[in-house]
């Protein structure tokens, strides 16, 4: 069975394969909820699909608000029935002299990240244009709070909030559907953004192009469902669902798409 399996995913996702069926394989042994660290969308997408053949167990994700991009995940057996703080997460308000200063998404990521730990121990950092929030595991948040006073030169505190205090981020998501003649990475980010070609390929060479925020090179990389790919100072693409293909041979695709401003 896992080897049907892993012919639907790609070789670069064999570990976290792994790391699912070993997530599975200690839910079912040890009869407990497993709680993971923050996956994205294409992370959640195999989990769940690896998760529903284990009759045994179920699966929850959360991510601090309906809509969260990152989330963690909740393994469990049947009687057990999860609520919101199974999930262990903190909301860190940063707080910053907004009359004087502005943050960019980038800088709180790249900050957050230069502390030297793996990007799944903490989720979406979000906005409301004035604000800004970052979601973290609960058991690293005083690490966050003691570590950063900086974001780029901005003077920067992090302050605890509750869970239900997690600002309404702002949604710059646009849904498109379009024809593609393949999946191949240049040929999805041409037809999402409207590049040429050779566009595309530079931006890739360049090492421009990240998919689930890893840097790929490859022009034939395979897109696939739930793929999260950013284009550098062009913007976010996520494949949202695959619907066949006309009788001209296309694949019907919707992206949703995010352009950077």
């Amino acid at each position: 069975m896992e080897e049907n399996l892993a012919q639907h995913f790609r070789v670069d996702e064999m570990p976290i394969i792994e790391e699912i069926n070993g997530w599975i394989a200690q839910a079912t042994d040890q009869y407990r909820p497993i709680l993971t660290g923050f996956l994205n969308p294409r992370q959640r997408y195999i989990a769940e699909t690896l998760i529903n053949q284990n009759d045994e167990l179920s699966v929850r994700s959360f991510g601090g608000y309906e809509a969260a991009e990152l989330q963690r995940m909740l393994l469990f057996p049947a009687y057990y029935q999860p609520q919101d703080n199974d999930f262990q997460l903190q909301v860190l308000q940063i707080k910053y002299p907004q009359k004087f200063a502005e943050l960019h998404h980038r800088q709180v990521l790249g900050t957050l990240l230069s502390q030297g730990i793996e990007r799944a121990t903490f989720g979406d950092i979000i906005t409301d244009g004035a604000q800004w929030q970052v979601i973290v595991q609960a058991n690293l948040a005083d690490f966050f709070i003691t570590q950063i006073d900086k974001i780029a030169s901005v003077r920067v505190s992090l302050v605890p909030e509750e869970l239900d205090a997690v600002l309404i981020p702002i949604s710059d998501w646009e849904s498109i559907n379009t024809t593609v003649s393949s999946l191949r990475l240049d040929v999805v980010i041409a037809g999402a953004f409207n590049y040429s070609r050779n566009r595309v390929k530079t931006l890739i060479e360049g090492q421009k192009i990240r998919v689930n925020w890893a840097d790929v090179t490859k022009p034939d990389y395979p897109v696939a469902l739930h793929d999260m790919i950013s284009v550098r100072h062009g913007g976010r693409i996520r494949l949202s669902s695959i619907e066949g293909t006309t009788k001209k041979d296309k694949i019907r695709v919707t992206f949703s798409i995010v352009t950077a401003k």
